[in-house]
């Protein structure tokens, strides 16, 4: 039996629909190497830190009514497949690190965006 996979999302930021290329997550958990001199020299074990989430996007560029990427602050992204019943996932108290743009001769003009969240929900 075929199983059917996540493909393409819908991104959405404070509940308005946004039209981007492509979405990336970098989740780092915090954790840390706890390295010490002893005879076995390995590492023997790990501290807890904060977890961090970098997120990603690629959005294409309108020619009007383009969102203001650079004044996010405290914002919620959510992303969640086209087809009904599919899981979505949030992305709370995000804040914009940076914005930049690229334009080619092939290709739509787009804008690269970084942004940190604080914490992901899965709804």
């Amino acid at each position: 039996m075929l199983e059917e996979y996540t493909g393409v999302v819908i991104l959405e930021v404070d509940s308005q629909e946004i039209e981007i290329v492509s979405f990336n997550v970098d989740e780092k958990t915090g954790r840390k190497a706890v390295k010490t001199m002893n005879r076995s020299l390995r590492v023997k074990g790990f501290s807890r830190g904060i977890t961090e989430y970098e997120v990603s996007v690629t959005a294409v560029i309108p020619v009007t009514g383009d969102i203001d990427w650079a004044g996010i602050e405290g914002a919620k992204l959510t992303i969640y497949p086209p087809n009904p019943g599919g899981k979505r996932t949030s992305y709370l108290d995000c804040f914009t690190e940076s914005v930049g743009r690229k334009y080619t001769v092939e290709n739509e003009a787009v804008q690269d965006v970084k942004l940190i969240a604080a914490r992901k929900v899965d709804e």
